[in-house]
């Protein structure tokens, strides 16, 4: 398109050009007219003529020109045109796919956004309702007796534990779990969490101490009463478990409290935290696992006692039926030897002639002694 204006631009020049000429050449044909003769006035008349002629033929050919370049330009004007709007219908186009996408995904990551804020809501409603319960000293009691009792369910089966159970001096352990032995090791979930708090709520070093001496006595004596509750001489295990509900306290007492929990070790009470509760439930787990397979493997071996007191009769049953067999074999071989005597001694006697004449007379005593006397003796 460039190209084809400047070439518009340089037709247009020589147009003007060529009307510049013209007007000299009638300016100067104009004085030649009235300086010359008239001969020469015609001449020059006719020069004029013939130059407008050529000068109206070029500026035919330069307009016809000047047309087909107007025409190209405004055909290529035209596809400039078509193929800028087809490329700007494709960008607008991309674009607002683009759009449309990146306000999906802003509309996802707020969706997100505002779940993440209803959870972070929910969980902070829930450790204001979790402080309540902490701060309240029997809702935190009941609240231990269910993290507590949430582990005991999950690992033992329901015949091995009871809540709330009654031992012989009327005191109630939070928790029995039964061992082999039928002796209950007891567990208590009601810890003093009110000097924990108040050392983490300490400021100075004296607020801290004081915290620290008020955690040791109240902790002091909670295993005291645990130790003089639950510990019953042949009732009940030699040891008892105090459980703290919170992984965080736990580690703050074995870190900053260690005299404390090597006192309640030697009280025979055992702190114990989820995380080590839950370790204990399934080595009480195993524990009943095995005397299971010992009691199933003394019930085997009684089994297999009798079964083998059951062979040995069955052994000798067995001998006596054998011996029976023999002597009844024994006694239809003597029936079969008596059998063929028998036979033997009916065909001897079949063959025993008698005379004709005799027939239907009685038997005469003389001829049947003769006939026994020549039959062989019986065996």
């Amino acid at each position: 398109m460039p190209d084809t204006l400047l070439t518009l631009a340089a037709a247009i020049a020589i147009a003007v050009v060529g009307l510049a000429l013209l007007a000299a050449i009638a300016v100067i044909a104009a004085r030649a007219l009235r300086k010359r003769e008239p001969a020469a006035a015609e001449a020059a008349v006719a020069e004029l003529v013939r130059l407008q002629a050529e000068t109206a033929t070029r500026i035919e050919a330069m307009r016809d020109l000047l047309a087909g370049r107007q025409a190209e330009l405004a055909r290529a004007v035209n596809e400039r045109l078509d193929s800028v709007t087809h490329h700007l219908n494709q960008s607008m186009t991309t674009t607002r796919q683009h759009t449309v996408e990146s306000l999906q995904k802003l509309n996802e990551r707020l969706a997100v956004i505002d779940s993440a804020q209803k959870n972070i809501t929910d969980l902070a409603s829930q450790v204001t309702s979790l402080q309540n319960v902490l701060a309240n000293k029997q809702q935190r009691g009941a609240f231990g007796q269910a993290r507590m009792e949430i582990i005991v369910k999950d690992g033992l089966p329901q015949d091995c534990y009871a809540f709330q159970f009654t031992l012989s001096n009327n005191c109630r352990p939070d928790c029995a779990v039964f061992l082999p032995d039928k002796r209950p090791l007891t567990i208590d979930a009601k810890f003093p969490l009110e000097a924990v708090t108040a050392l983490r709520e300490a400021k100075t070093d004296e607020e801290r101490k004081q915290a620290a001496a008020r955690l040791r006595t109240d902790v002091s004596r909670h295993v005291g009463d645990i130790a003089g509750k639950y510990l019953i001489p042949g009732e009940t295990q030699d040891l008892a478990l105090m459980f703290v509900p919170s992984e965080s306290i736990y580690a703050e007492l074995h870190d900053g409290f260690d005299d404390l929990l090597q006192k309640a070790f030697r009280a025979k009470v055992v702190i114990v935290s989820p995380s080590l509760l839950m370790l204990a439930i399934h080595v009480i787990q195993q524990i009943q696992r095995d005397a299971r397979m010992r009691a199933a493997a003394d019930q085997i071996h009684a089994e297999v006692g009798c079964l083998l007191d059951d062979i040995g009769r069955l052994h000798d049953r067995v001998v006596n039926l054998s011996k029976h067999f023999g002597q009844a074999s024994e006694d239809v071989r003597q029936i079969l030897i008596s059998a063929e005597k028998v036979e033997k001694r009916a065909g001897r006697i079949r063959e025993v002639e008698f005379d004709e004449a005799d027939e239907g007379a009685a038997p005469d005593p003389v001829v049947i002694g003769t006939a026994a006397r020549h039959l062989p003796a019986a065996e």
